[in-house]
């Protein structure tokens, strides 16, 4: 599994209210639009509900955008309709998992310590970056995936949310912080795995993964480098064998909105083959 989502988050701290974007957050936000829009009692329905749709991906899009700033990431304008569209279709009971094998579990006092599980052979959407900060390159890679899933590919169709979404990771030689290249990548669903639709954004390729076997932990909040770090020495203390993993390749798991509060995580070891 040789590969190389997103929560804005960084140096600058912003209020909780402003600082954090839940689904939640914007499917409540799609549902109010409405009510902000001017009435034209001489236009059309079509016109109206036009007017309604250009009101939510604005709104959607500035909302983005003023998290974003706080964080030193840039949302174009081009991901208003990406946004949107993920928002209205990206509810977690609509998300594709991807599948695997739970071979064994370990736990302590009825708490689950880590799983061991073996992912399947599988086609995947990656996208390699290499910015300044962790942070910065997750949330660039996250919205280059956004516009393919959302129709910016050659079937021209939304692909559906699937997750996690991953990002490999790569330790320093002195093994005390992340190296700035990470990949950033998405399942391709079940039904396209066969012939996924190609990316018409060329950064992007399509990449078939080998069957892998993983050691994987949860935790909850911000994937930064220094939160990483810190997973990546927890789960090499509780393993019995850490060294039958990669030493200096990691994948985080994200399965909640990349930019929710308190965020769904999983880091994961790779078994060497």
């Amino acid at each position: 599994m040789q590969h190389e989502g997103c929560r804005m988050s960084g140096g600058v701290q912003e209020p909780a209210a402003a600082g954090m974007i839940t689904l939640d957050d914007l499917d409540n936000m799609t549902d109010e639009v409405g009510s902000d829009s001017a009435y034209n009692s001489n236009g059309s329905v079509e016109e109206e509900a036009e007017s309604m749709e250009d009101g939510e991906q604005d709104r959607l899009l500035n909302y983005w955008q003023t998290v974003a700033r706080g964080h030193q990431v840039e949302v174009p304008n081009e991901m208003a309709e990406p946004i949107q569209q993920l928002t209205r279709s990206g509810r977690t009971e609509e998300r594709q998992r991807v599948p695997f094998l739970l071979l064994s579990c370990k736990e302590k006092c009825g708490e689950v310590m880590y799983e061991k599980r073996q992912y399947g052979k599988a086609k995947w959407a990656c996208i390699k970056m290499k910015e300044e900060r962790y942070e910065q390159s997750i949330c660039m890679g996250f919205m280059k995936l956004m516009r393919y899933i959302c129709e910016q590919n050659s079937s021209g169709v939304y692909l559906g949310m699937t997750i996690p979404i991953l990002t490999t990771v790569h330790t320093d030689e002195a093994r005390t912080g992340l190296t700035r290249s990470v990949t950033v990548a998405y399942y391709i669903p079940n039904h396209l795995q066969e012939d996924p639709p190609q990316p018409t954004d060329q950064e992007i390729i399509i990449e078939e993964w080998p069957a892998t076997v993983v050691f994987s932990r949860a935790f909850t909040g911000a994937t930064n480098e220094e939160s990483i770090m810190q997973e990546i020495s927890l789960l090499a203390e509780l393993l019995e064998s850490p060294e039958l993993c990669l030493q200096d390749t990691f994948i985080i798991a994200g399965y909640t909105n990349p930019a929710a509060a308190n965020r769904r995580n999983e880091i994961w070891f790779l078994q060497r083959p």
